[in-house]
């Protein structure tokens, strides 16, 4: 697209809103997924520990090997790195489906977490009361503990999306598409400061929009 035959409301509308469309997609489906799949790691490494409901230190051990390695890449190198599985889960490295597969597992660590942090910040009075009634471990898990922490699993989960909202910006650099795939092909390499400093402008209203509601949120539930 030669984007000096179109005025700048031409270009938002053809290039600026459907990237917005696709980068609220990403978001969406990969907070889903790995929101999932961090509450089961968050849950299991929590209740896996010495002393938890489930206490099994060899599980353990493992997840916490897991989510400490994986964290330790950054995202552009793990995007890269797990290609070929991302080829096998989705049946191509490129575009918006694609992303979904290295944004979840690079974000699902980092709410599991969340959640185990949270999990453990419940005072353990209210678990050995919790106990003395009878509750049996499952009830214990989610009428005692995930009730108790809601509040902070919250304002965990906020941060934890502003982060992946980071990391869709930096997945269209490799062609994942959304914001950061147009603010680096139409703005930063073709120098029109006009599309890459109106997509800044877009991620730092999201970010703050999703930092309110976060906050809300976390007030009306503590």
């Amino acid at each position: 697209m030669v984007l000096k035959n179109y005025t700048y409301w031409q270009i938002f509308k053809l290039l600026i809103v459907p990237a917005f469309v696709a980068t609220m997609k990403m978001l969406f489906f990969a907070t889903l997924f790995s929101t999932a799949i961090g509450f089961v790691l968050g849950v299991t490494i929590v209740v896996t520990e010495k002393g938890g409901l489930y206490e099994n230190i060899i599980i353990n051990r493992i997840l916490d090997f897991v989510i400490n390695t994986v964290r330790s890449f950054p995202f552009i190198i793990l995007l890269i790195s797990i290609i070929p599985f991302t080829r096998l889960i989705a049946g191509t490295s490129i575009g918006e489906t694609a992303a979904l597969v290295p944004l979840t597992v690079a974000c699902a660590p980092f709410m599991g977490r969340i959640f185990q942090n949270s999990l453990k910040e419940v005072d353990p009075a209210l678990i050995e009361a919790a106990q003395s009634f009878g509750a049996s471990k499952m009830q214990i898990i989610f009428r005692v503990m995930l009730k108790e922490s809601v509040p902070s699993i919250i304002s965990g989960l906020c941060l934890a999306i502003i982060n992946l909202l980071g990391c869709t910006a930096m997945a269209g650099a490799v062609g994942a598409g959304g914001l950061g795939a147009i603010a680096l092909t139409y703005g930063y390499q073709n120098f029109n400061m006009k599309i890459m400093y109106s997509i800044c402008a877009i991620l730092v209203v999201l970010v703050a929009i999703i930092q309110y509601f976060g906050d809300w949120i976390y007030r009306k539930l503590k």
